[in-house]
């Protein structure tokens, strides 16, 4: 695909954390900087002008942080011509030849993902929106994005590892209805209950039964 004749030729260069942070924090539309970074990028004009920035870091959902993934967790440009493309490129291109075997990113309900697609991701799955993103193993503040579907994208080399089974985000984590886990008594699995309910004593019908055959004999 050409660009277009008025396109600028951008150029990638190296970010410092918090110039990085200052751009997005002027830029980004509905989200802060990051909490942290394994590396970012920037891409400038032929005239040094910095257009966008792009930040690496961990993946934020903990099932796919196995080392050999990075999440993009900010894109912000000042709305220049395919500087969204070219960040997403050179993100992924920094971090394969880093060894990485994964790049992942998400985008909300009514972004197209047309820059991602140009860079040469796929789209993975369609996420539901949820109530909040406060859980009882992080606890969190409100950030402004409850209730927003997501997609999730990725990048990957030929030989990257199938990414786990999605969980399902849309369940009620709030502290009425937060889980106990006990072990089953019979097989020793862990046994979910929530909290408003009545306690189970039995992982299944099968192991409750076992468990009254073994009494009565």
């Amino acid at each position: 695909m050409t660009a277009p004749p008025d396109a600028q030729r951008l150029h990638i260069r190296p970010m410092k954390w918090k110039a990085a942070c200052a751009f997005v924090e002027e830029h980004h539309r509905h989200h802060d900087p990051p909490q942290g970074h394994q590396f970012s990028i920037g891409a400038q004009t032929e005239h040094g002008n910095l257009v966008g920035v792009a930040i690496v870091g961990r993946p934020v959902n903990r099932h796919f942080d196995n080392g050999l993934t990075v999440e993009v967790t900010r894109v912000a440009t000042d709305g220049t011509a395919n500087a969204c493309s070219a960040l997403y490129a050179a993100a992924w291109r920094t971090a394969r030849s880093a060894g990485y075997r994964r790049a992942i990113t998400y985008t909300q309900d009514g972004e197209s993902g047309a820059s991602l697609r140009a860079a040469g991701w796929r789209k993975v799955a369609d996420l539901p929106a949820r109530p909040g993103w406060d859980t009882p193993s992080r606890p969190r503040r409100s950030l402004g994005t409850e209730n927003v579907a997501r997609a999730l994208w990725e990048i990957t080399t030929h030989n990257a590892p199938p990414l786990p089974e999605q969980r399902d985000e849309t369940r009620d984590e709030t502290s009425a209805t937060r889980s106990r886990r006990k072990p089953c008594p019979e097989c020793k699995s862990v046994i979910k209950t929530a909290v408003t309910g009545r306690p189970a004593r039995y992982c299944s019908p099968a192991c409750r039964q076992r468990a009254y055959r073994r009494r009565t004999q």
